[in-house]
Parts: structure tokens; sequence; C-alpha cells
């Protein structure tokens, strides 16, 4: 079995935040991880420096390769920061 992870920390939400399944709106200064098993992958975000990991709506999603995971995190990342109540985009969005 495979599985990767892509964490990027330092992420500013834009305005309006993200939407989180157990928190609600989360907003500011985050960090964005992304863990790809068995061909989903999963997205949590915390606030920087904190140990609270919140799953963001939408996930997991059906990912079907690492390579895509990757492409796949930095399209959740771009979301992020757009903000406006981000969710997870879809798997195989361009990030912008």
């Amino acid at each position: 079995m495979s599985w990767a992870s892509w964490t990027t920390s330092g992420v500013y939400t834009g305005t309006g935040g993200v939407r989180t399944e157990e928190a609600g709106i989360l907003s500011g200064d985050v960090t964005v991880h992304t863990t790809w098993f068995d061909g989903q992958a999963s997205v949590a975000v915390q606030y920087s420096g904190s140990s609270d990991w919140f799953t963001l709506v939408g996930s997991p999603v059906p990912c079907p390769s690492e390579e895509e995971s990757r492409t796949f995190h930095q399209s959740v990342v771009e979301a992020v920061r757009a903000g406006e109540g981000a969710r997870v985009p879809p798997v195989g969005a361009e990030p912008a």
C-alpha cells in the first residue's frame, strides 16, 4: 500500500475563511494537511501552531494517484487562500 502526505503552514485564509466539519469556519493563519492513502485524499486544517486538526468540509475525496494528490493539495491551499467558506475543491481542479 502506498501513502503520501503534504503539509503547508502559514496559509492565510481569504475573507470568509474555510469551512470545517467540527468547528465551523476558521479564519486567519492556518496549516493545511492532505493525506493520500488507498486511493483517497483526506484534508485537515488547524490554526498554525495549534494541536487540534479539523476536517475540511468535503473531505475525503477519491484521488487515484500520489501525483494527483500533490496537485490536489495545492488546489486546496489555493482554495483556502481564496476563503469564502472554502471547502475541498474537486480532484483534478487546477490550482489558481
